[in-house]
């Protein structure tokens, strides 16, 4: 999720259909937080590696689910959630002729019913990639990748914040069941590519 995510796609020619129109989707609704570009296309080739299950917590209006359902392999089933009923019951219509794929409405929790995946991304609003943090070793399977993205590129050891250490990054990054690495997308964005331990 961005704050300007939405605003991003201004202009952008090419994309994936369904991307196209989960935009689309959002501008109506009035939703500005959707994936920015950059991490829609890292999406879609992180997609492209899941033999079996991909989660995402946060579906917003659909636009990065959409970048992985362009991605993905066939047969490779997508579970997402939104806690809020109004996107969820519009983003489950939108993608509502697209196999293997489950749009949930509820807390970002409700993800524990479906795992372990092969690609996990935590996203939205309340989504525990924050604060009281999904769990990898319940969430992902081994050697299962999981994506924390919206941070500033880093640019010193310890990450800080305001002066104080950036400790939600910390956290990912030297969590025990991760190899985990920043990787830069745009001058003002970064995101968290994480793998299970096995």
């Amino acid at each position: 999720m961005s704050t300007s995510g939405t605003d991003a796609y201004a202009g952008l020619t090419g994309l994936p259909e369904l991307v196209a129109e989960a935009v689309e989707l959002a501008r109506r609704l009035g939703f500005p937080s959707s994936c920015r570009p950059e991490q829609g296309r890292l999406l879609h080739a992180l997609a492209a590696g899941a033999r079996d299950g991909i989660g995402e917590t946060g579906t917003g209006c659909g636009v990065g689910l959409a970048w992985m359902i362009a991605g993905r392999r066939p047969g490779v089933r997508i579970v997402s959630v939104e806690r809020d009923q109004v996107r969820a019951e519009a983003a489950a219509e939108l993608f509502a002729d697209v196999p293997d794929v489950e749009i949930l409405c509820g807390d970002w929790t409700r993800i524990y019913e479906h795992g372990p995946f092969d690609l996990l991304v935590p996203d939205g609003g309340g989504n525990g990639k924050k604060t009281s943090p999904v769990d990898p070793e319940r969430l992902l399977r081994p050697a299962g990748t999981i994506v924390i993205d919206d941070f500033t590129p880093m640019t010193q050891w310890p990450p800080l914040i305001d002066g104080q250490p950036d400790t939600a990054r910390l956290a990912w990054l030297e969590h025990p069941a991760l190899l985990c690495a920043e990787v830069r997308l745009a001058p003002d964005l970064s995101t968290l590519i994480g793998t299970r331990r096995p």
